[in-house]
């Protein structure tokens, strides 16, 4: 076993903005890491939140910055800057770590070509629908990966989430940090890339996890989904040479075509005297939405519940409608803008 004095200095680096919700969860648990306190720095970024945030922070030891700039990334690349640790993990405002969190990550860092750590994200509430739903998708926004696995490059659904992420500072600083012009979602994921395509060394951990508080009311999950969309239009147009835009565009056409061709069928039913159009994409889209349902059969039996096999299909096609709108909400304000 390893010495805990080979362990690197960690600086823990938490993006915040209206979380007092959820935030002192997250600070109680924060505060019983196991880990050296010499080597270990816990750096909160405020947004300019306008609620209870800023003061729950303040209640606790650890050091409170303002964002220098405007988004997520800018939150992150404020963290770097506000703190000195050889590793920098992140985790969210709405999350939980367990106590053995940083020293997962510190294990995993031993080694000295790893230049990245993800791990596994988790439900915190089993008891609501929503959150349950969101561990049990098959349209996973998490990663999906099970034990250690150390790659070079990583696929679209081994992609970690960045409530669960840490880099070495060097590696980072040799990718110039995160892209602050990309925002709302895929933001997290374009470093990781980035260091993939530089030959860096990445592990993938499900022994590294954090609990995630879901979104737990379906208005803010779809939002949530449209932002995402919107993240992936930014990423699109600023990196558009990059393995997760040209993954985003192919979804951003086939989802969008999927749309306009049910929506033309139903105009041309209007007009179609015997509702051919209309009778042709109901059947189209009941044959999609009973494959679907099959994803979900043993889901629903496993857990005796009709209710999940015929309502996820139903979430997995909202939210696939709001991403899409969003992506398109957001290339529409960028050409709109340039015009």
């Amino acid at each position: 076993m390893a010495d805990s004095s080979d362990d690197p200095s960690i600086a823990v680096i938490v993006p915040v903005r209206n979380m007092a919700r959820t935030v002192r969860d997250l600070l109680d648990s924060l505060m019983k890491l196991d880990y050296d306190e010499e080597k270990l720095e816990i750096v909160f970024v405020d947004g300019n939140s306008t609620d209870d945030t800023r003061q729950i922070i303040g209640e606790y030891p650890v050091k409170l910055v303002d964002e220098e700039g405007r988004g997520l990334n800018a939150a992150r690349n404020t963290g770097i800057r506000h703190s000195k640790g050889e590793i920098l993990a992140y985790t969210d405002g709405d999350c939980v770590v367990p106590p053995e969190w940083a020293k997962g990550i510190a294990r995993n860092f031993r080694e000295p070509g790893v230049s990245f750590v993800g791990g596994m994200v988790m439900g915190y509430d089993e008891t609501d629908f929503i959150s349950t739903y969101m561990d049990e998708t098959f349209f996973q926004v998490k990663p999906s990966f099970s034990g250690r696995h150390k790659v070079n490059e990583l696929y679209l659904f081994n992609f970690p989430a960045g409530c669960n992420m840490a880099f070495r500072r060097k590696a980072m600083e040799k990718i110039d940090f995160f892209d602050e012009r990309i925002d709302h979602g895929f933001d997290d994921l374009f470093p990781v890339e980035k260091l993939s395509d530089r030959g860096f060394s990445l592990v993938l951990d499900t022994d590294v996890r954090v609990f995630h508080q879901h979104r737990t009311d379906l208005r803010e999950l779809l939002k949530q989904h449209y932002n995402y969309g919107r993240g992936g239009s930014l990423l699109l147009v600023h990196r558009s040479s990059s393995r997760l835009a040209h993954w985003f565009s192919t979804y951003l056409f086939t989802s969008t075509f999927g749309i306009s061709l049910f929506i033309l069928l139903i105009w041309t039913s209007l007009y179609w005297p015997k509702m051919l159009p209309l009778s042709f994409g109901i059947g189209f889209y009941t044959f999609g939405f009973m494959v679907l349902i099959s994803f979900y059969l043993g889901i629903a039996i496993k857990s005796r519940s009709l209710r999940k096999l015929i309502l996820y299909p139903i979430l997995d096609v909202a939210r696939g409608f709001f991403f899409t709108m969003g992506g398109i909400a957001q290339l529409l304000r960028i050409i709109f803008r340039r015009s």
